[in-house]
Formats: C-alpha cells, sequence, structure tokens
C-alpha cells in the first residue's frame, strides 16, 4: 500500500520551528490595513515579511506598520526569496492572474473574495493548487465567526420551529469617484466585491443545491457595473432565500431567518469587529428574547485555519467546495440578471 507523504508541508513545518511562516503581501488595499495584517501581525507563527505595491511609497507606508521589506511591483515579490505564502487582496479581476502566478511559484496563496471572476478560473486554480500540494483559500472571513454556529445550534434546538425562508442585505454608501467597485475592468462592481457575502450565508443555512429563480441589477451607465440589486434563490423543496445588495443606500449589513413559530435575526453579520458582542434576536407570537453571544475574531480566526492548512494541521479541501460551489452559483445570478435587463 503506498502512503501519501506531504513533503511541502513537512518543510514549512521544519521552517517555523526555526521561525515563522514568512508571509507577502501583493497589494496595498485598505482591508489589508484595517483587518487582515493585524489579525496577522497578532498571530505569533506569522512572520509578514514583504509587501509589494504598484508604488514604493504606499509599501513603505505598510511595512513601517508590518514589518517586512517594502517592494515596488507585484512582480517583485514572486522573485523574492524565503517566502512560504502570499496573502493576495488586489481588486478582484484580478486575483486570477496573480494567484495562478504565485501558486506556479510555489507559494501558498490566502487571497480575498472572490477568488476570481468566474466558475471556470476558479475550477482551474483550485485543481493546480491541489495538484501542487499547495493550500489556496478564499478569504470569504465571516464564516470563521463562531456567531453563525451559534444561529445553527439555536435552529436545530427548534427555537423558532421548521425553517420556512432565509433573507439577508449588505449595503453601503457611494463611495468616493474612483473607487475600486466603480471601475469594471478590474473591480467589477460591487456584487463582486461585497454582494457575495448575502450568497454565501445562503448557501450556509439552507445548504448546497439552491437555484437562481430571479435577479434584478441596478446597472450604472457610467461606470458600467451593477451598484445594487436583488437576488432571489430557493432549495429543492421551495425554500427561498431574498437578498440584496447595493452602494447607493444606508449601511447595514445582517440575516434574517423565518421559521414556522418564529423569526431569528442577527445584525452586523459580516462585518463584527473582534471586541463586538453579537446579538442574535428571536421573536415567537408571544415571546421575545435577546442573547448575547460572546466575541470573536473571524480575521485572527481564518489566519489561524490558513497557518495550520499550510503546517498540514487542517484541510481546506471543504472550503474550497464551498468556494466552487459559490463561484458557479455567482455566476448563475449574474447570468439570470444581464439576460433580465435585455
Amino acid at each position: 500500500m503506498s502512503v501519501f507523504v506531504d513533503t511541502r508541508a513537512q518543510e514549512t513545518r521544519a521552517q517555523v520551528a526555526r521561525d515563522r511562516l514568512r508571509i507577502g503581501v501583493m497589494g496595498c488595499a485598505d482591508i489589508a490595513w484595517r483587518r487582515t495584517l493585524p489579525a496577522m501581525a497578532g498571530n505569533p507563527a506569522v512572520e509578514i515579511a514583504a509587501i509589494a505595491s504598484r508604488s514604493k511609497s504606499s509599501a513603505v507606508e505598510f511595512t513601517d506598520r508590518f514589518g517586512g521589506v517594502p517592494l515596488e511591483g507585484y512582480e517583485s515579490l514572486l522573485d523574492q526569496e524565503g517566502l512560504d505564502a502570499l496573502y493576495i487582496p488586489l481588486p478582484g479581476l484580478l486575483h486570477a492572474e496573480w494567484v495562478e502566478r504565485a501558486l506556479r511559484a510555489g507559494k501558498h496563496v490566502l487571497v480575498e473574495k472572490p477568488m476570481t471572476g468566474s466558475h471556470a478560473e476558479t475550477v482551474r486554480l483550485v485543481e493546480l493548487a491541489r495538484s501542487s500540494g499547495l493550500v489556496l483559500l478564499e478569504n470569504y472571513m465571516f464564516l470563521h465567526h463562531s456567531q453563525h454556529e451559534a444561529v445553527r445550534r439555536t435552529l436545530a434546538d427548534g427555537a423558532i420551529g421548521e425553517l420556512r425562508g432565509f433573507s439577508s442585505t449588505f449595503t453601503i454608501p457611494p463611495k468616493p469617484a474612483g473607487d475600486i467597485r466603480y471601475q469594471s475592468e478590474v473591480g467589477g462592481g460591487p456584487f463582486l466585491d461585497f454582494g457575495g457575502y448575502p450568497v454565501r450565508a445562503a448557501q450556509y443555512f439552507l445548504g448546497p443545491e439552491l437555484r437562481v429563480v430571479g435577479a434584478v441589477f441596478r446597472r450604472h451607465e457610467e461606470h458600467r457595473v451593477a451598484m445594487s440589486g436583488s437576488v432571489l434563490l430557493c432549495t429543492p423543496d421551495g425554500i427561498p432565500a431574498q437578498l440584496t445588495f447595493g452602494m447607493e443606500h444606508s449601511y447595514g449589513n445582517s440575516y434574517s431567518l423565518s421559521a414556522s413559530t418564529g423569526r431569528l435575526t442577527l445584525d452586523r453579520a459580516f462585518t463584527p469587529p473582534p471586541t463586538y458582542q453579537p446579538v442574535l434576536r428571536i421573536e415567537r407570537q408571544d415571546h421575545s428574547e435577546e442573547r448575547t453571544l460572546p466575541a470573536d475574531d473571524q480575521f485572527a480566526n481564518i489566519v489561524d485555519t490558513f497557518v495550520q492548512a499550510v503546517l498540514g494541521e487542517r484541510c481546506v479541501r471543504e472550503h474550497q467546495e464551498g468556494t466552487l460551489r459559490q463561484a458557479a452559483l455567482i455566476q448563475q445570478i449574474q447570468q439570470v440578471a444581464y439576460q433580465a435587463a435585455i
């Protein structure tokens, strides 16, 4: 009987035993500055070894805070010696090229969502990572917050009866002119950037067999991207998911589950700060209560997941399967929305 030995994981474990997991950062995005890099800097197994940007000044600003060598140009990061992994927070439609180049350079990759702009590209990159013995993980960080498992347990305990429907919203106010989300050639609009959160949450609670019933996008003609939209999905047995996204609204991100005897609601479902204690609201005909849940750091959790996976101590195959399903569903939603606009 043959036994598979993950030599890359063994080599990385040996490296971390000597030092720490050396991660390079490709791009100086706001999400990296505010949330992901502080989580990496706080992980004792991680060293932020290099940060690359199109401009040297941006890289220097980041390395002054988080450490590492500042580099000009993304290509220079691939040539940097001694890096075990890359974190890629570039605009969404640039991910496919740089994830592939990073994998072919032998680097493990943590990439911001969406992994790519199409299902076919996502499949190709996941297969490349698996065949190369490398970790490829998409940063849908909210899935790593304990509040959602608490919601699942509450449902399983029958607190609101038999599930009848799911709804979720993620909306933000307009951004300044020039924001990356307005740039169709690289950003792809708000649906790819944050509209996928409600879609992924629907799959989390309703399962992997959701189909698209309808979708409507409001397109901005000047920017050539969908600025907002609504989506209707359903399970094979008819449980609906009503989803809304947009960047011409007041700020909000939440989800609600309705059932035969009540409703359950969670606010700040996708972006809770590390110290925030989520509040789960349960409403029934003759009963209303609020349950305060423990604070949790979803960014620290996904960084830890990535580190453990690189060390061979955790399998991310289930996460990758979720990424593949998400990419397929996002593409189907876009097709339905664009057909409806014709």
